[in-house]
């Protein structure tokens, strides 16, 4: 790649995020929202189901059920947006993407098959 691509996308880089979290873990994803011209902040809490992309089109998706209806939302990791991670819980799943989530209901919906340590 070009070595001023390489610098801007360098700058846009928030190496503090990339390995707050993993897979499995718990997180509360504050993020603002613009609404006319105001803005404020919105936190979204759930499981973080995957993670893809490396650089600065790393993305994750995060999963809750809300209402008996399971809701997720990918976001951007070093998207400007995001205000800040906040992990809750930490786990060590069995797996690297828990797409297996989607299938399940009730009290289930939110707790990962982990290994034994």
């Amino acid at each position: 790649m070009n070595r001023e691509i390489e610098s801007v996308l360098a700058e846009s880089l928030k190496p503090d995020r990339v390995s707050a979290f993993r897979v499995g873990d718990g997180v509360r994803v504050h993020v603002r929202v613009r609404e006319g011209e105001k803005e404020r902040i919105q936190a979204f809490a759930g499981i973080v189901i995957a993670r893809k992309g490396s650089g600065v089109t790393e993305t994750f998706t995060v999963r809750r059920v809300s209402f008996g209806i399971g809701v997720e939302k990918i976001f951007p990791i070093h998207s400007t947006l995001i205000e800040k991670i906040e992990v809750e819980r930490h786990s060590v799943p069995m797996r690297a993407k828990l797409y297996y989530m989607r299938k399940r209901i009730g009290k289930k919906a939110m707790q990962v098959k982990e290994k034994k340590i």
